[in-house]
C-alpha cells in the first residue's frame, strides 16, 4: 500500500506543480524537507522563501494559522502521515500560490472549508471522516484537478456539491465503508477514478458505478470475502451506459469462479484495456468454462501480471484456452509460473502475445499454432531450449518483434531455421548460444541482441544480413571486433565486456557505416598494437560510447587501471621502419664522432691511458701513505724532448747536482724496465719520484710522448703536495701554437707558474737557485729511507741468495 501511495503522490506532484512552475521559469524552487523528524509543531525557523515544504511522517497534532503565515511563495505542502484531527483550510489563506496540499493518512474528522482559488491538488484520503467532507466552498475551487477523499459513508448528496467541477482524477482512499448509496459515483465528472477499498468490502456495486463514472477506473484491494459470485451477481452481468475504456484492478485475491465472472462481466462493456496486477486465485470450481460468451466485445487488450494460484481441481488446459479463445489483439500473462499454453485449432487475431517470466518449455511449439496476424511475441525468462523449434513456429506468423531473452536456447549446425521474412527485431540475450547461432538468424533482421551468450567468433561463412543495423554482442567471449562483410548496413555495434586485447583496425576499414561503437570494459593490452585504435577516437567525432571512463588498460601491469586516453605510445617505439632508420642514423653519427675523436684527439690513447690510470687508482687506494713514501726512490723525474736532450744533460742535470751530488734523478731512457711497456715505465717513474720536471719548448709541444708523460703527472695519485709538477720554459711557446688535442698542457700553461730559462747568462745563477728551491727535497732522509727499504726486502728473502745491500737505482 505504501508503495502504491508513493507512486500516486509522485505523479500528482508532477502533474500539479510542474504545470505551474513552467509558467515561472525565472523563479528558483526552494525545497525544505522536514520529513520523519518526530516534529510536534511546525518549525518557526524555516526559510520564508520556501516553495516546497515536506512535513510528512511526523507527530503534528494541530495546525495554527501562524504556522504558514510567512510562506508567501509556498506552492507545495505535504502533511501526510501525521496525527492531525481537525483542519481549517483558512489556515492557508495567506498562501496565495498554494497549488498542492496533501493531508492524507491523518486522523481528520472534520474540515472547515475556505476557498483557495489557486489550489489544483487536494488530498484528504485515508482519514476518519464519517461522511465525505465536501461543501459549497469545495465546489468553488474552479482550478481543482486532483481530489482525494474518504468517508465511512458515501451518499449522492456528497458528490452533488462538486459535480460541476471538471476533475482529472478523483482518489477515494477508504479506511472503512459502512454505507454506499448506489448511483453516487456517476455524479462525479472526472477522467480517472481510483478507489482503494478497505478489507471485506463488497465491491460489486462500486465496480458497476465506477464504470459509469470515468474513462479510467482503478480499484485496489479486492479480496475473496466480498462474495462477488452471488446469485444476484450472476443474474446481473449486463451493464449499460458504461464509460470506462481502461480498467485496472490491483491486489486481487478471489476464487477462480469470481474471477471468471469479472472477465465475463467486463467482456460485454466498453472496456478496451483490462489489466489485473498481483492476482491470486484458487478454490473449488462450479462454473462451466464452456458457457463463457466470447461474442459482442470491444476488448482489445488483456494483461495479467504477477499471478499466483492456489490448488484447485480444474485442468489447466481449460484456463489456457479461456484466454486464447478470447479473440483480441493483445494478451499478456506474465510472472505466473505458467508451464504451458494452449491455442485453439482455428486462426486467431492475436497481434501481441507476452508470456514473460514463466516456465514455458519447447512443448509449447510442438503442436501447430495458427497465429497469422501475430506481430510481437515476448517469451522472456522461460525454459526454452531449441532455437530452431521456435523458428518453425514463427515461420507461420507475421512476426516483426521477437523477445527470447533469458532462456536456455541453443542451436546445432544441422538444424534448419525457418524465420518469417517480416521479422526485424530479435532479442536472444542471456541464452546459451554459441557461434553457430549466426546460421539461424532471419535474413531481414535489423536489430539483433546477442549479449550475454557464449559466442567466441563471428563465422565468416554466415548468411549475409544485409538489413542489420544494430548488433549487441556484449558479455561474450570475442577476442576481436567482427568485420562487416556480412553486415553492410551496420550502424550500431555494442561489443563491451568481451576478451578484446587489441581491436583490429580491419573493422574500421570494412565497417564504414558504423556510427556508434561500444568497446568499453574490455581487458585492453596497451601496447603498440593499440596505438592506432587510441588515435582513432580523435577523428571519430564521438563514435566511441563510454569514452574514456570505460576504456581502461589491463595489461601490462605497469599501466593497469590507466585510461586509454592517458597512454602515450611514441611513434618511434611503434614504427619499426622509423626505429630502424633512427638507429642507423644514430650509429652513423656516433661512428663519425668516434672517428673524428680518434683522428683529432687521439681518443684510443686516452681510453688506454684512462684504463691504466684507473688500475693505478685502485691500487693506490689499498696502499697507505707510509708505503707510498717508502716506494719513492728519486728526487725528480725529468721529462723533455729528444731535441732538448743536450741542454738537459749539459745544463740542467749538472746544475741540479752542483750543490749536493746526492740528488737522485730519474730519466726515462736510463731507468726503463725491459719487461714493461712504455706506459707502465712512465707511471713507474712518476710514482717513484717526489717531483716531476717538464722542459717546455716548441719541440716538446710537437712530441706526443712528452705530452703523455705530462698527462700522467697531472693525474698523479701518489703525492699530497699540489706543487709536485715543475715547469721550465726553455723557449717561448705561444698558447695558440699548442694543438687543441693537448688541453692539459694549455691548462697548465695558463694556470700554473713556470720557470723561464733566461737568455742573459748572467741571470742563470738566480734561475738555478729558484729551481733547487722548487725541488726542496731532504736528500739525507731520502737516502736513509732507500737503504732501509732495501734492507727490509733483503730480510724477507734471507733464505734465498744474498744481493747487494745498496740498490743500483739508489746510487
Amino acid at each position: 500500500m505504501k508503495h502504491i501511495r508513493s507512486i500516486y503522490v509522485f505523479c500528482s506532484i508532477v502533474t500539479s506543480v510542474h504545470s505551474g512552475v513552467s509558467n515561472l521559469p525565472e523563479e528558483t524552487e526552494l525545497t525544505t524537507s522536514c520529513s520523519n523528524m518526530s516534529l510536534r509543531k511546525v518549525p518557526k525557523d524555516l526559510t520564508p522563501t520556501t516553495t516546497i515544504l515536506d512535513l510528512s511522517y511526523n507527530l503534528l497534532f494541530q495546525l495554527q494559522r501562524s504556522d504558514f503565515h510567512s510562506f508567501s511563495k509556498l506552492k507545495v505542502l505535504i502533511l501526510c502521515h501525521n496525527r492531525i484531527q481537525e483542519l481549517d483550510i483558512k489556515t492557508f489563506e495567506f498562501n496565495k500560490e498554494l497549488r498542492y496540499l496533501d493531508v492524507s493518512y491523518n486522523r481528520l474528522k472534520s474540515v472547515t472549508w475556505f476557498s483557495l482559488a489557486s489550489l489544483k491538488h487536494l488530498d484528504l484520503s485515508f482519514n476518519d471522516f464519517d461522511t465525505v467532507p465536501t461543501c459549497e466552498e469545495t465546489g468553488n475551487m474552479s482550478h481543482l484537478e486532483i481530489l482525494g477523499l474518504s468517508g465511512a459513508k458515501i451518499e449522492k448528496s456528497d458528490f452533488q456539491k462538486i459535480a460541476h467541477l471538471h476533475l482529472n482524477t478523483v482518489f477515494l482512499g477508504l479506511r472503512t465503508l459502512s454505507h454506499y448509496e448506489e448511483g453516487s459515483l456517476p455524479i462525479l465528472n472526472t477522467t480517472k477514478l481510483h478507489i482503494v477499498l478497505p478489507m471485506n468490502t463488497n465491491f460489486w456495486v462500486l465496480l458497476r458505478d465506477g464504470m459509469k463514472t470515468s474513462k479510467i477506473l482503478q480499484i485496489t484491494n479486492i479480496d475473496g470475502k466480498s462474495q462477488f459470485a452471488s446469485y444476484e451477481t450472476q443474474q446481473n452481468l449486463i451493464l449499460e451506459n458504461a464509460k470506462t475504456s481502461i480498467l485496472l484492478l490491483n491486489k486481487v485475491d478471489l476464487p477462480w469462479d469470481d474471477l471468471l465472472l469479472i472477465f465475463q462481466f467486463v467482456w460485454h462493456t466498453s472496456v478496451e484495456y483490462f489489466q489485473i496486477q498481483d492476482v491470486t486465485f484458487g478454490g473449488k470450481v462450479y462454473l462451466d468454462h464452456n458457457s463463457f460468451d466470447y461474442s459482442n466485445t470491444v476488448m482489445r487488450t488483456i494483461k495479467l501480471e504477477n499471478v499466483h494460484f492456489r490448488i484447485f481441481n480444474i485442468p489447466q488446459e481449460r484456463v489456457y484456452l479461456l484466454f486464447t479463445k478470447m479473440d483480441i489483439e493483445n494478451l499478456t500473462i506474465s510472472d505466473a509460473q505458467m508451464p504451458h499454453m494452449l491455442f485453439p485449432i482455428y486462426p486467431t487475431r492475436f497481434q501481441y502475445l507476452n508470456f514473460a517470466n514463466n516456465i514455458l518449455t519447447d512443448d509449447v511449439f510442438k503442436k501447430s499454432i495458427q497465429l497469422p496476424h501475430l506481430k510481437t511475441l515476448i517469451l522472456k525468462d522461460n525454459k526454452l531450449e531449441t532455437l530452431s523449434l521456435v523458428s518453425c513456429f514463427a515461420g507461420n506468423t507475421s512476426l516483426r518483434h521477437l523477445d527470447l531473452s533469458k532462456n536456455l536456447l541453443q542451436h546445432e549446425n544441422d538444424e534448419n531455421c525457418l524465420w518469417p521474412e517480416t521479422l526485424v527485431t530479435m532479442n536472444l540475450s542471456s541464452n546459451k548460444c554459441t557461434d553457430s547461432v549466426f546460421r539461424c538468424l532471419p535474413r531481414n533482421i535489423q536489430i539483433l541482441d546477442l549479449n550475454n551468450n557464449e559466442i567466441q567468433t563471428v563465422p565468416k561463412d554466415i548468411i549475409h544480413l544485409t538489413s542489420l543495423r544494430e548488433l549487441n554482442l556484449a558479455f561474450n567471449f570475442l577476442t576481436d571486433l567482427p568485420g562487416c562483410s556480412h553486415f553492410g548496413r551496420l550502424s550500431v555495434l555494442n561489443i563491451e565486456m568481451n576478451l578484446i586485447l587489441s581491436p583490429s583496425l580491419d573493422f574500421f576499414q570494412s565497417c564504414q557505416e558504423v556510427k556508434t561503437l561500444n568497446v568499453g570494459r574490455n581487458p585492453f593490452r596497451c601496447t603498440c598494437e593499440l596505438r592506432d585504435f587510441i588515435q582513432l577516437e580523435k577523428y571519430s567525432e564521438g563514435m566511441m560510447v563510454g569514452w574514456s571512463d570505460s576504456y581502461i588498460c589491463e595489461y601490462p601491469l605497469n599501466l593497469k587501471g590507466t585510461q586509454l586516453k592517458d597512454v602515450h605510445l611514441p611513434e618511434i617505439s611503434c614504427n619499426t621502419a622509423l626505429l630502424i632508420v633512427t638507429i642507423v642514423v644514430i650509429m652513423l653519427v656516433l661512428g663519425t664522432a668516434v672517428t673524428f675523436c680518434c683522428l683529432h684527439f687521439d681518443l684510443p690513447w686516452y681510453l688506454r691511458m684512462l684504463g691504466q690510470w684507473t688500475q693505478t687508482w685502485h691500487r693506490v687506494r689499498k696502499t697507505t701513505q707510509e708505503q707510498l713514501k717508502r716506494n719513492i726512490q728519486f728526487h725528480v723525474f725529468i721529462s723533455y724532448s729528444e731535441h732538448d736532450s743536450a741542454w738537459v744533460k749539459y745544463e740542467l742535470i749538472p746544475n741540479v747536482e752542483k750543490e749536493d751530488g746526492s740528488v737522485l734523478i730519474c730519466l726515462h731512457e736510463g731507468n726503463s724496465d725491459p719487461g714493461k711497456s712504455i706506459t707502465e715505465d712512465t707511471i713507474n717513474c712518476i710514482e717513484k719520484s717526489y717531483k716531476s720536471i717538464f722542459v717546455l719548448s716548441p719541440n716538446f709541444v710537437q712530441t706526443e710522448w712528452c705530452h703523455y708523460e705530462l698527462y700522467f703527472a697531472h693525474h698523479n695519485l701518489f703525492h699530497e703536495s699540489p706543487d709536485y709538477i715543475i715547469l721550465i720554459l726553455l723557449e717561448p711557446i705561444p698558447l695558440y701554437c699548442i694543438p687543441t688535442r693537448y688541453p692539459k698542457l694549455k691548462t697548465l700553461m695558463e694556470k700554473k707558474a713556470y720557470l723561464e730559462w733566461p737568455k742573459d747568462r748572467r741571470k742563470c745563477g738566480l734561475f738555478w737557485a729558484n729551481l733547487r728551491a722548487a725541488i726542496h727535497v731532504n736528500l739525507l732522509e731520502t737516502r736513509e729511507m732507500c737503504e732501509l727499504q732495501t734492507f727490509t726486502e733483503l730480510n724477507e728473502e734471507s733464505r734465498g741468495s744474498a744481493i747487494s745491500l745498496v740498490r743500483t737505482d739508489c746510487l
